[in-house]
C-alpha cells in the first residue's frame, strides 16, 4: 500500500550500507560520544541527506516514505545516538534551511549539508524552559545591519560538533508569540561556546549546552520574516513528531525481532521458551502494539506527503508510539532474562536509548495537553503563512 519496488530496493541498499560502513564503528562512537566526520560525507555521497531536499540544491526530492525507510533502518543498528545525529541534521536543521532559507543560505549551507560537508543543529530548548517554546529568553536585538544574540540553549543534538546552528531567539522580548525569529549562526562566530552533556542514553551523539555571549551576526542571517519564528517552529513540529513516532515503532519492532530469535534458541525445562504459553501471549501483545503504531504512522506519512497538516495525528503518534516502544522494549529485555541486563546484548542499550522518546521533541505531558486542546477545545493549529 505504501512502499514500491523502488522503496524496497532503497531499503536493501541502505541496510547494506549501514552494515558495511557504520556498524563496525558504532561501539567506538558509543564510547567516545564522537561520530567521525568521514561517515557524514559518505552519507552525503550516497545522497542519504538529500532524500527530502530540492533537486536544485543537490537533493533528490523523493517522497516521505524514503525518509521512513531511512529512519527505520537507522534504528536497526541499535545506536539511538548515531541515528539521532543523522536525522537531527537532515530533518531538523536542514528542514529550516529548506523552508526559511533564502537562495544564498541554501547555496552556502543547504547544499554542503546535503553533501555531508557541513553539519547543522537546531537550537530551541533552553535551560529554563523546554516545552514552553514561546517562553524562551534568548534574545536577538537588532543593531544597525546586525543582530546581537544573547542567551543559552540546552539538550541540543549535534550541539558540540556541528558547523552551523539554527537558532530561535526573541527579536521582541515583549511579544510572547510574534516576537520570535529564526537565525543562522556559524559555529566559529565570536561568543558562541558549547559544553557536551553526559547522558543516560544516545551515547554516540554529541548533545550540548550552548551559550551565546554578545554574538554578532549580519541581518542577512535572519531566516524568513522577523517575528515569524514561532509559527515556523510549530509547523515543522508535525514532521519532527512523526519522525519520533517512526523511530519508536522501528526500535520496538527490532527489539521484538531480537527477542523472538533469542526465544527460538533458549531452552528451559526441556523446551524452547517460545513454547511457554505465558511468554507466547506476551509476544502476541507486544507484536499487536507495534503493528498498530506502524500502520498508523504510515497512514500519517501518506497524508503529510500529500500536503495535509497532520499536527494532531503526529502528536498522537509521538505520544503513543514512544510510550509503546518503552513498554515493548521493557518486555523484550525481560524475555531475555539476565542476559537482557547485560551490556553484551543489545536490549540494555536499546532500553536506555528508548527512554528519551517520551521526553525529546515535546514531552508526553505537553503532547497530551496539545491533543486535549484540539479534541476538547476545538483549537486549530495552522501552518505559517
Amino acid at each position: 500500500m505504501y512502499f514500491t519496488e523502488e522503496h524496497e530496493s532503497f531499503r536493501k541498499s541502505f541496510r547494506d550500507f549501514l552494515q558495511k560502513e557504520v556498524v563496525p564503528h558504532i561501539e567506538k562512537w558509543e564510547e567516545t560520544g564522537t561520530i567521525d566526520r568521514f561517515i557524514w560525507e559518505k552519507f552525503g555521497e550516497m545522497g542519504y541527506f538529500g532524500l527530502y531536499q530540492p533537486e536544485e540544491y543537490g537533493g533528490l526530492n523523493l517522497d516521505l516514505f524514503y525518509t521512513v525507510i531511512f529512519l527505520e533502518e537507522l534504528q536497526r543498528i541499535n545506536s539511538g545516538g548515531f541515528a539521532a545525529a543523522m536525522w537531527a541534521h537532515a530533518y531538523l536543521a536542514m528542514t529550516h534551511l529548506k523552508k526559511e532559507g533564502d537562495d544564498r543560505i541554501k547555496t552556502e549551507y543547504l547544499t554542503p549539508s546535503i553533501e555531508g560537508k557541513m553539519i547543522g543543529c537546531l537550537c530551541i530548548t533552553e535551560p529554563f524552559g523546554g516545552s514552553d517554546v514561546a517562553g524562551m529568553r534568548t534574545t536577538a536585538i537588532k543593531d544597525g545591519d546586525n543582530y546581537v544574540i544573547n542567551g543559552s540553549k540546552t539538550f541540543i543534538t549535534n550541539g558540540v560538533y556541528s558547523d552551523y546552528l539554527i537558532v530561535a531567539a526573541k527579536t521582541d522580548p515583549n511579544d510572547k508569540y510574534k516576537g520570535m525569529s529564526i537565525f543562522l549562526v556559524d559555529r566559529d562566530t565570536k561568543g558562541v561556546s558549547s559544553t557536551k552533556l553526559n547522558k543516560l542514553g544516545w551515547r554516540a551523539s554529541d548533545t550540548g549546552e550552548i551559550a551565546f555571549d554578545n554574538v554578532v551576526i549580519p541581518k542577512e542571517n535572519l531566516m524568513g520574516e522577523e517575528g515569524k519564528g514561532f509559527p515556523y517552529i510549530m509547523q515543522h513540529f508535525a514532521l519532527e513528531r512523526l519522525i519520533m513516532g517512526v523511530n519508536a515503532h522501528a526500535r520496538a519492532e527490532y527489539a521484538l525481532e531480537y527477542a523472538l530469535q533469542y526465544m527460538s534458541e533458549r531452552e528451559a525445562f526441556g523446551k524452547k521458551i517460545n513454547e511457554f504459553q505465558a511468554l507466547r501471549h506476551k509476544v502476541a501483545e507486544m507484536a499487536s502494539k507495534v503493528d498498530m503504531c506502524k500502520e498508523y504512522n504510515y497512514s500519517i506519512t501518506k497524508r503529510l506527503n500529500d500536503g495535509t497538516y497532520v499536527v494532531k495525528e503526529a502528536s498522537m503518534s509521538k505520544f503513543l508510539s514512544t510510550k509503546i516502544a518503552d513498554e515493548v522494549i521493557y518486555d523484550a529485555l525481560q524475555l531475555l532474562g539476565g542476559y537482557g541486563y547485560m551490556e553484551d546484548y543489545p536490549l540494555a542499550r536499546m532500553f536506555r536509548d528508548s527512554r528519551l522518546g517520551p521526553i525529546g521533541g515535546g514531552t508526553s505531558e505537553i503532547l497530551k495537553e496539545i491533543i486535549a486542546k484540539m479534541i476538547i477545545d476545538k483549537k486549530e493549529y495552522k501552518p505559517a503563512t
